[in-house]
């Protein structure tokens, strides 16, 4: 197999929704070198890292999205990838419908331009679509390591790659993570909002579900935080996979699974964590209080700027109430429990 590599220049208002979008349509993976994020890390005063002046000039201000595409003798396919998948009956709404079936790379192309433009109606977006190049299997795996390093993405939680060494501060927990293919490496806002949300409400206690799992990162933050049992689920098997060697790379007893909600192993956690698309979020909620105790919580994330409203809303309709909310740019990430 091999991927194509699409490469997306844009502003840092539009990244955020740029992102959402690539993922609605089934990319495989998302990398993205932010300028500002990088600037303001060097300048920060408690800052080990140092670059040169050259290399900062020549960061410029595009933020870089680069969003890998799998290639299959048929064609790239986008949207529900239906053979990875336990039961692929209605799971293409994860990606929002905004695109299905097998395609060439020029239609691909053509659908990821329509899409910026799209997204240009109401946010800067600017240079868009530049560039796009096939890359093989062993330089899949190796292109994320130039856009992952450590870093804290809570008072508590360390991210640190498998293939670079950490030595924990009195009371850091270091979660080593692999990402391979699937999404969640603790680099995106929706992730560390999670992430901060569990480090402050997680207890011995838990009974945790993690639903849309990806890399599993989320799972392994709230075992390592003191879960008394943490449930991963995805639909996507090569998410599953990637979960399960997270897993066993951190030491940690996680049942890990293909599967959607209605799959999940048990009726009472005490927390949810759903870390998507609004839309599948939205999809989920009439039916979340079936799985949640009494005094159990749900977590969610992935919802942008002008999704807001509509899962707000949707939560409220199912009979959950807002108990805290956080947010890092035009992502929010939202804390509900019953009303």
């Amino acid at each position: 197999m091999r991927w194509i590599e699409v490469t997306i220049e844009t502003t840092q208002d539009a990244s955020d929704a740029v992102c959402e979008m690539l993922a609605q349509l089934g990319a495989d993976g998302i990398a993205i070198c932010d300028p500002l994020e990088i600037k303001n890390l060097l300048s920060a005063p408690d800052s080990l890292s140092f670059a040169d002046d050259s290399f900062v000039n020549s960061l410029g201000e595009d933020v870089n999205i680069r969003a890998y595409f799998a290639e299959f003798p048929d064609g790239i396919r986008l949207g529900a990838k239906e053979e990875e998948y336990d039961n692929p009956t209605g799971v293409g709404n994860i990606y929002g419908q905004i695109a299905n079936g097998v395609h060439t790379i020029e239609e691909v192309l053509d659908i990821v331009s329509t899409r910026i433009k799209e997204i240009s109606e109401f946010l800067p977006v600017g240079k868009g679509l530049t560039n796009h190049r096939y890359v093989a299997d062993e330089d899949w795996a190796n292109s994320w390591k130039q856009y992952y390093k450590v870093m804290s993405i809570s008072p508590r939680v360390v991210i640190c790659p498998s293939w670079e060494a950490y030595e924990p501060k009195e009371d850091e927990v270091v979660v080593s993570l692999d990402p391979g293919s699937a999404f969640g490496t603790g680099t995106h806002e929706t992730t560390a909002m999670c992430a901060e949300i569990i480090d402050r409400i997680i207890s011995p206690e838990d009974a945790v579900l993690d639903l849309g799992c990806g890399s599993g990162i989320l799972s392994i933050i709230a075992s390592k935080l003191g879960a008394a049992s943490v449930e991963a689920i995805d639909i996507d098997r090569l998410a599953v996979d990637v979960a399960q060697e997270n897993c066993s790379l951190n030491k940690v007893n996680i049942n890990c699974h293909t599967g959607e909600l209605k799959d999940a192993g048990r009726k009472d956690y005490s927390l949810v964590i759903a870390n998507i698309i609004a839309d599948v979020i939205v999809s989920l909620t009439p039916d979340i209080l079936g799985y949640l105790a009494p005094e159990g919580r749900f977590l969610i994330s992935g919802i942008i700027d002008t999704k807001t409203e509509r899962v707000t809303k949707a939560c409220s309709d199912a009979g959950l109430k807002l108990a805290g909310s956080n947010q890092k740019g035009d992502w929010h990430a939202y804390l509900y429990e019953r009303a």
